[in-house]
């Protein structure tokens, strides 16, 4: 009785011992492709061959955004200082577009440059897997976190905050953290004005809304593009996919489906061009 009792207390610190601990990274080797997408519950790299991204040069309207993100990706490829960045803005409007190709500009050059996308939900995993990865420091990783933002009674945007500051170890600096949201500050407002509600000083409640964005070192803001802007994305996909339809017809095409979809923006213009494709029986590769 006494051994059945020491195996089952055995047992049992062996699996909190394991739940402390972080399970091992089931795949290290990252040269198997240039982007991986994280699998929590398997603690796992999943290699994503083909990449659903566009050359940067069809990225129309955001010369300025391009600018700040080549420049400060190119220095973490260097391994000189960069900063973790926030793209925020109107939904549609190229934030992950230009993470995603600015990586494939970056890493023709930089072949030890990964992309590692880990999904909103996994968070709380986010420190667990930075500290596998900053053991595998052959490798630069931007670690892409698409459409972040936080909702009321959400707490795991407390742990993000620590994980961008790095804690008492320094960020790794082999990892940088690339994140996309449609809010400045990742929180809705209600949320923003519960914890106004709670503080002690209304300076507090002032720094609690900006104290999780402000760990980005760069915010890059996006915004609703003109019509000018929306036609040239237009042309610009039409010539580099060579689709064959009149200059005046395409335009008077895709101002149609702007209105039909109520909004200009690259994404829009996106999929306008996969329907002309389609109409007119052109490869899009």
């Amino acid at each position: 009785m006494t051994k059945q009792f020491d195996n089952i207390f055995l047992e049992r610190i062996a699996n909190a011992l394991e739940r402390i601990s972080p399970p091992p990274l089931i795949n290290r080797d990252l040269n198997s492709a240039d982007g991986y997408v994280f699998d929590a519950k398997n603690f796992y790299l999943k290699p994503i061959k083909q990449i659903n991204r566009i050359p940067l040069k069809l990225l129309k309207g955001i010369e300025f955004q391009k600018e700040i993100l080549i420049d400060n990706t190119i220095n973490f490829a260097n391994n000189f200082p960069a900063n973790n960045a926030l793209l925020w803005g109107a939904k549609g409007t190229g934030k992950s577009s230009l993470i995603k190709s600015v990586h494939l500009e970056i890493s023709k050059k930089y072949n030890h440059l990964k992309l590692i996308e880990i999904h909103r939900e996994d968070i709380l995993e986010l420190p667990r897997l930075l500290s596998i990865l900053s053991e595998l420091n052959s490798y630069q990783c931007i670690l892409l976190c698409d459409d972040l933002s936080f909702d009321q009674g959400e707490n795991s945007y407390k742990s993000l905050k620590s994980v961008l500051d790095g804690g008492i170890e320094g960020k790794p600096k082999n990892i940088i953290f690339y994140a996309t949201s449609n809010r400045r500050h990742l929180m809705p407002r209600e949320m923003i004005d519960n914890e106004k509600s709670t503080s002690i000083s209304p300076s507090e409640a002032t720094e609690e809304k900006v104290s999780l964005s402000d760990r980005f070192g760069i915010w890059i803001g996006f915004h609703n593009i003109s019509q000018e802007v929306y036609i040239d994305m237009i042309m610009s996909y039409a010539k580099n996919y060579n689709i064959k339809l009149k200059h005046n017809e395409m335009k008077a095409k895709a101002l149609e489906w702007s209105i039909t979809r109520g909004s200009r923006s690259g994404r829009v213009a996106w999929q306008f061009i996969q329907q002309i494709a389609g109409e007119t029986k052109t490869s899009i590769k």
